[in-house]
């Protein structure tokens, strides 16, 4: 029996439904929150979900406001402020995946509205005290308890539309929160826990999704598993690859899922020699003897993800800058980053190769 080290814990306040038919609930966690008029957050290809809710709540609902966009551009947060303001609204409901949080997180930032999430994908950001914002292509990241959601709606059916390549990229991105909350130097033995949990789920899940959108039960799994991965990054620090992610995606304008599929197995690569515990964990929770980075990589060949950077849009030539960007700030990492590290990285990355340390 190995005695856990000492550690700290602690929870986040926030309730979550999980199961077929809990956006049916909604109106009675606005009611519960104590809130009367929310503003309806969703990006432009959720706004036929958004009025579809809208509708549902009547007059609780303010207006829907389709306008959310990837990494969090100051811009769109400023004007989603100003409309919540004008509306008079009270609290927000954000629908669709990390885009819409995201913005329901900035005016919650702002002006302190309360959120209500009802995530269509396995982003994660719901779970979590992380805002991010991007200006100039630089994206400021950082935590505050104001942008948590007082409540969270996991129902799979919003989920059934979700493409199988979106459905496969958002997957990837929920298991890199739980493979980096694993050798995070303020992990715990719970939320190494639920960490394990939540890729065995997710790894588990994704395949049978993307094979079949309408399989309900994987639907369940998957979000089951997205809810567990996203508290992990919720209660713990980032490292390497969400650093890695968030400069390139800030950078370069790259999709947020995709970035984090492509980086996820050979940031692991990176940081395996000076993280044995996470290996053992992985390699049970992925039901293999094997190299988990390999095995993620692999992943993303079944699931018919992109596995390079080149795929997404980046330039071999921006490479350097994206070293330069990641190198600027200290952030805990298991093991030390360094350029010449970053370079061989980024480089297998940008070209798609099979992860290596």
């Amino acid at each position: 029996m190995t005695t856990p080290s000492p550690f700290t814990y602690e929870a986040l306040p926030m309730r979550v439904r999980l199961g077929p038919g809990a956006v049916a609930q909604l109106s009675e966690e606005i009611t519960g929150a104590g809130l009367q008029r929310v503003l309806i957050l969703c990006s432009p290809e959720q706004q036929d979900v958004g009025e579809s809710i809208a509708t549902a709540l009547g007059d609780q609902a303010a207006e829907v406001y389709p306008h959310a966009r990837m990494h969090g551009p100051v811009e769109v947060a400023a004007a989603a402020r100003e409309r919540a303001r004008q509306l008079g609204a009270d609290g927000c409901v954000a629908v669709g995946g990390g885009s819409a949080i995201g913005l329901g997180k900035a005016i919650a930032l702002e002006h302190g509205l309360p959120i209500i999430a009802v995530p269509t994908t396995y982003a994660g950001s719901e779970m979590t005290t992380v805002w991010g914002l991007t200006d100039n292509g630089r994206k400021r990241t950082g935590k505050d308890r104001r942008v948590l959601p007082v409540s969270v709606l996991y129902d799979p059916e919003l989920t059934i539309s979700l493409p199988p390549q979106v459905s496969a990229t958002s997957g990837m991105n929920a298991l890199a929160h739980a493979v980096e909350a694993l050798y995070a130097p303020d992990s715990s033995p719970i939320i190494n826990l639920m960490a394990e949990e939540g890729v065995r789920a997710l790894y588990t899940a994704l395949p049978a999704v993307v094979a079949d959108g309408t399989d309900l039960e994987a639907r369940t799994e998957a979000l089951y598993g997205a809810w567990l991965c996203g508290a992990c990054l919720g209660a713990t620090t980032m490292s390497l690859h969400h650093k890695l992610c968030h400069t390139l995606g800030g950078m370069f304008d790259l999709p947020h899922a995709a970035t984090h599929t492509v980086v996820l197995p050979h940031a692991l690569a990176y940081n395996q020699p000076e993280a044995p515990r996470a290996v053992a964990a992985l390699k049970r929770a992925l039901d293999i003897n094997s190299d988990p980075a390999t095995a993620l990589w692999e992943l993303a060949g079944r699931l018919g993800a992109p596995r390079s950077l080149h795929e997404l849009g980046m330039a071999e030539s921006a490479i350097d800058a994206a070293i330069e960007a990641a190198m600027t700030s200290p952030y805990a990492n298991p093991r030390p980053v360094t350029t010449e590290g970053l370079r061989h990285l980024l480089s297998a990355a940008w070209a798609g190769k099979p992860p290596t340390t």
